[in-house]
């Protein structure tokens, strides 16, 4: 069993010659055509062709790392606020018992 994977223009814009898979040399297992419209190789999985340039999984990475970096910046940003608002609630906490001016007794029992 073989492939061929039909010529194509490289991401440079250099045309690539087609070629057969398994191709000399390499893995005999390889016997499909995959990867991108801009990037061929022989693989052994037929479901690894994209009909896409290689450059959009380019922009695909970019936005995932935009994304993952906005998500760490609001994560950080709500780990200080809650460590500044335990802070101030700690250091705002009166040190002592307030006084309320009462003493307690048991029950049942007088005082004179």
């Amino acid at each position: 069993m073989s492939a061929e994977c039909s010529s194509y223009l490289s991401a440079d814009k250099v045309p690539v010659s087609g070629f057969s898979c398994p191709r000399a040399g390499g893995d005999a297992r390889a016997v499909y055509c995959c990867g991108f419209q801009d990037v061929k190789y022989c693989c052994d999985d037929p479901h690894s062709f994209f009909p896409y340039e290689h450059g959009y999984m380019w922009w695909l990475s970019v936005g995932a790392l935009v994304g993952l970096s906005i998500a760490a910046v609001v994560l950080f940003a709500f780990i200080i606020t809650v460590c500044v608002l335990c802070y101030l609630f700690i250091s705002t906490k009166p040190r002592s018992k307030l006084d309320t001016g009462l003493s307690l007794q048991m029950a049942g029992k007088t005082s004179c």
